[in-house]
């Protein structure tokens, strides 16, 4: 084992990587698009949209705390829009992305990326001293030494 390893034979910065690496599967995952959307209730087989051209009746709003428990279309994001299939004229609602929260989830990734450059920057100066430290007292040991 490595001098200075964790318990599980990380490096000690290892641990901060696991989390970082955690943090972004997670962003990852939050931004991935909708492939696992839930099937309308009042349909059987796949959602008219799916098969159908469709036309916006709604834009995208969020859904209230009951619509969020008893409707399945918004699990997924939280937010819905009501659709009009153009064939069979069916009204069904689709989870969708908001404007709202696409901005929310790319200031959460920026103000990620901006803490792990402070921790890094941070990382890299005290690096920096402890090297410089080293490099005055084995100069001041060898200026002894004459």
């Amino acid at each position: 084992m490595l001098a200075g390893a964790g318990r599980l034979g990380l490096p000690r910065g290892g641990h901060l990587c696991w989390l970082l690496c955690a943090f972004t599967l997670k962003l990852c995952k939050a931004e991935a698009p909708l492939l696992g959307e839930k099937l309308s209730v009042s349909t059987s087989i796949s959602p008219c949209w799916m098969a159908e051209e469709f036309v916006v009746t709604e834009e995208c709003t969020r859904c209230s705390n009951f619509q969020t428990k008893t409707t399945p279309e918004c699990g997924p994001t939280g937010y819905v829009e009501k659709v009009t299939c153009s064939s069979s004229k069916r009204n069904e609602l689709r989870s969708c992305r908001s404007a709202l929260m696409e901005q929310r989830l790319f200031w959460k990734f920026e103000g990620a990326v901006v803490g792990v450059a402070l921790v890094f920057a941070c990382l890299v100066i005290t690096r920096q001293r402890q090297l410089d430290r080293k490099a005055l007292e084995k100069v001041r040991k060898q200026i002894e030494s004459i």
